[in-house]
């Protein structure tokens, strides 16, 4: 039985090659019409997990359910998923609208049902001009769009993108980025996205599943992966930080205080008196002047970098601590220069503080 409100369980679910676990009991429910992202680097396991869910690959251990079916080992074709590969797959002896009619061919759909499928795939991608056209005859923005044409045509219960966008350009990416997530808005479809993109996972998701060496370090809104990230893994590999190593010297209420290079820091946390931490913040929350309410941190260094980013500027500071601390600053204020001396402030509220044993991949 399905969890209410569920519509792909992924439960348990444990994979090897060889000596290697690729996947350590993996638990993940994804709502209907959610689009959820697999987020980590390369050899976390996301393509593996994208690959059991489809039935490319069986689990050693676990379940998978699907709009309240148990799927573990049914064969990919008896699954009802669509799935979009890096490379697209498409035929290239046949039409644009004969690469969206294949899937619905196989499973001996009737030409009339076949017909209007094709008809109103094309036309959610905006393609139908181009039903007779080659597929080598199309832009790598125009494929991209059959592939998923091709994968919606069959209505199945799940669609899984692996890296779909990776082969565009980067405006071309972000072109089809936002056009992706309005066209799977408008057909309530339930998605799985694999990427390493966190920029792409960001802008796409309701929610991201940050996934490193086989698990799940964090599943949350894009806002609260950034803003709150659960674990050191999650505060690196997404997004830029400003990080300080030290240990705790009183804790209570969830707030603790640490002795640092720089000074006593405050930050979010439960630690025992003496525990090594790394405190962070990211570098939009820092500024060379106090500005709002509530206890502020702060550390005086010298800028060793300025880097111009358009409407922000990202300044590096020594502060005798072992990696610079990074401040990103509207474009439009005055800027410090190399080697000026510089005081930093940053709130406390959006300070935290994470175990320094943690490793990162």
């Amino acid at each position: 039985m399905s969890e209410s409100g569920s519509h792909l369980i992924v439960r348990n679910v444990s994979k090897r090659f060889g000596a290697t676990t690729v996947l350590d009991r993996i638990d993940l429910t994804i709502r209907r019409g959610e689009l959820v992202t697999l987020l980590g680097p390369s050899g976390c396991g996301k393509t593996t997990l994208l690959r059991v869910v489809a039935g490319l690959a069986q689990p050693d251990q676990g379940q998978v359910e699907l709009a309240g079916r148990d799927i573990t080992t049914a064969p990919p074709h008896r699954r009802n998923v669509g799935v979009v590969f890096q490379n697209y797959a498409l035929f290239p002896h046949l039409t644009v609208a004969g690469n969206v009619a294949f899937g619905l061919k196989v499973r001996g759909a009737a030409k009339a049902e076949v017909d209007k499928a094709v008809e109103r795939a094309l036309s959610l991608v905006k393609l139908s001009h181009l039903a007779g056209r080659r597929i080598s005859a199309l832009s790598g923005g125009q494929q991209q769009r059959v592939a998923l044409a091709r994968a919606i045509a069959v209505e199945p219960d799940v669609l899984l993108f692996d890296e779909a966008l990776s082969a565009l350009d980067r405006k071309l990416r972000e072109e089809m980025q936002t056009e992706l997530r309005r066209l799977l808005q408008e057909v309530g479809a339930t998605a799985v996205f694999v990427t390493h993109d966190q920029d792409e996972a960001l802008t796409m998701s309701d929610r991201v599943a940050v996934m490193n060496r086989g698990r799940i370090e964090q599943c949350a809104e894009p806002k609260v992966i950034y803003a709150r990230p659960a674990t050191l893994f999650t505060l690196r590999f997404v997004g830029l930080c400003t990080q300080i190593a030290g240990r705790v010297t009183a804790s209570s209420n969830g707030i603790c205080d640490v002795d640092t290079p720089v000074g006593r820091i405050a930050a979010h946390g439960s630690f025992i008196a003496g525990a090594p931490v790394i405190v962070a913040t990211r570098p939009e929350n820092v500024r060379t002047a106090e500005v709002g309410l509530g206890p502020f941190n702060s550390a005086t260094g010298r800028v060793r970098a300025v880097t111009f980013r358009g409407s922000r500027t990202l300044v590096e500071v020594d502060a005798g601590c072992a990696a610079p601390l990074l401040a990103e600053l509207p474009g439009q204020s005055e800027m410090p220069a190399a080697g000026d001396p510089i005081r930093m402030h940053w709130p406390a509220h959006q300070t935290f503080a994470y175990p320094d044993s943690e490793l990162v991949a």
